[in-house]
């Protein structure tokens, strides 16, 4: 493996290097930036289809990126690969001394709250004034959000039991619904945004990953979407032809279809 790795660092040494590829010597931390998002989403999707050719390919994809971004720093002069290989070991060593010491932990749970209180301790130093600093405010909402109620929660602000979540989740929709009624979009935008927010709270009570849950809600509509669109292109006919009932009618002999081949 370490010979494939070496490998690979002198491969992308040499396209940003003189004589190399005019593409990736123009690149900057920034403006590779959407190729990870990208790259990140794509080992996403692969995993959860289960491909493990998809898999593999994806995350070469995401180790470019990590050797591209460290050869950029190193010809900057600032770290090197070889110095964030070494740094997440050490703090994998650190953060697991149940593992590396001397510490009994017996639970995923007991591992989650040491870890966090070593994290805790690494990042005191850097004058943090609120539990909720340190959570990256470019990650997307929907993680963010279940963070900051994390976050939140092991500072003892949260619901001990599931009514009152879903109670919260009510009076959002009764105040965005009052919003629109009164037609103040800047309201209601701010109230909608209250509702995602109180549904998150609603997974993270249930041990659901928002994000996950949109995913596949995604992909089901995606899904349900062709098959509307080829049982009208069989029958010759334009979506935009076709009125809202036919197109229900179809619509729920897709998932028709889906529950018989459960």
């Amino acid at each position: 493996m370490g010979k494939d790795l070496d490998r690979l660092v002198e491969i992308v040494a040499r396209l940003r290097g003189p004589g190399g590829c005019p593409w990736d010597r123009e690149q900057t931390h920034e403006s590779l930036l959407p190729c990870l998002l990208e790259e990140a989403y794509e080992f996403i999707e692969a995993a959860e289809k289960n491909d493990a050719y998809m898999m593999r390919e994806e995350l070469g994809d995401l180790l470019l990126q990590v050797v591209l971004h460290c050869r950029m720093a190193e010809e900057e002069g600032r770290f090197t690969f070889e110095e964030v290989a070494q740094e997440i070991g050490n703090k994998l060593v650190r953060r697991h001394p149940h593992v590396f010491g001397e510490e009994n932990i017996d639970t995923a749970e007991e591992v989650i709250d040491r870890w966090e209180k070593i994290k805790r301790e690494e990042k005191g130093k850097e004058d943090r004034l609120s539990v909720l600093d340190g959570i990256a405010s470019a990650l997307p909402s929907l993680l963010r959000a279940e963070k900051l109620q994390r976050r939140a929660a092991r500072a003892g602000f949260d619901w001990d039991r599931l009514g009152p979540v879903l109670d919260k989740v009510e009076e959002e929709f009764g105040e965005f619904r009052a919003a629109l009624e009164q037609g103040d979009r800047d309201h209601a935008e701010d109230e909608l945004g209250d509702i995602i927010f109180a549904l998150v709270n609603v997974a993270r009570h249930n041990d659901i990953v928002a994000d996950s849950a949109l995913r596949r809600t995604n992909s089901k509509f995606s899904r349900r979407f062709r098959f509307v669109e080829k049982k009208f292109q069989k029958l010759g006919r334009p979506l935009e032809e076709a009125t809202l009932e036919e197109l229900d009618e179809v619509w729920e002999e897709c998932k028709r279809e889906e529950r018989g081949s459960l």
